[in-house]
């Protein structure tokens, strides 16, 4: 996949791609990038790439010329063109594997106020708000995006080490431990010292529904669940009010 993002800011998006996983994938050949200084093409001696807006209001908004002579520059217009924005549909997993199979996507980072509405008109496929707040900068909600795209991608990631990650079957990943065996006054659960596999995978497929069902009740409801697991689900339930009873009792 190639990536291209388009910025006022290039040093705020640079180091991304030179550390850790994403540096192996460009180095492997998997990920290609390419950094787009957009203020390149505004002109004027101050290279001015923002206005005030129409109607009045606070702040400022990026002008459309120097934004579309950039994205003219890579072919914007024949590619997938990512605008990342509150208003825009919310990143999901699947959103994300969706976007994982293109060949080429190209990034705009807005600043300040946002973008003339004309280039989002003309040049953007994808809209995309990664939750419900606001950032000071589009490049940060930018690479939140990249790096959930760009990890799913084949090869850059062991492919098991995807299977029981969060959202994975609509369910959050289990609990994770390493050495040392105890830590202050805590320890590693039993099970996972028994070389017991079967014991394991129940152990942890159980933390999946319950951290699922503590968190992030709503995704249960899509979950591709069978009927004894869904029994599961509803004794573990049970378990947890017990327990949180006596601890309310305890503390009476």
């Amino acid at each position: 996949m190639k990536i291209t993002v388009l910025t006022l800011f290039p040093e705020m998006v640079e180091p991304f791609f030179r550390s850790s996983i994403m540096k192996r994938a460009v180095d492997k050949g998997l990920i290609e990038y390419s950094i787009v200084n957009f203020r390149d093409w505004a002109e004027g001696i101050h290279q001015k790439a923002d206005d005030i807006p129409y109607g009045g209001g606070a702040g400022m908004v990026i002008m459309p010329e120097p934004l579309s002579k950039a994205l003219d520059s890579v072919n914007a217009a024949s590619k997938r063109v990512i605008f990342a924005t509150p208003s825009g549909r919310v990143l999901t997993e699947r959103y994300a594997e969706e976007l994982s199979s293109e060949k080429e996507l190209v990034f705009i980072c807005g600043h300040y106020e946002g973008i003339d509405q004309r280039i989002i008109d003309t040049y953007v496929t994808d809209e995309i708000s990664i939750g419900d707040y606001v950032l000071s900068s589009g490049e940060t909600s930018s690479l939140v995006i990249i790096d959930a795209v760009f990890r799913l991608i084949d090869g850059v990631i062991a492919s098991e080490s995807l299977e029981d990650e969060s959202f994975n079957n609509n369910l959050l990943e289990y609990p994770q431990y390493t050495r040392p065996y105890r830590y202050c006054t805590k320890t590693v659960p039993d099970v996972l010292l028994t070389g017991h596999h079967g014991h394991i995978t129940q152990w942890r497929f159980d933390k999946r529904l319950e951290k699922t069902m503590l968190n992030r009740p709503d995704l249960l409801s899509d979950a591709p669940l069978s009927i004894d697991e869904r029994r599961r689900m509803i004794s573990i339930l049970d378990q947890n009010r017990r327990t949180r009873q006596k601890w309310i009792l305890s503390e009476q």
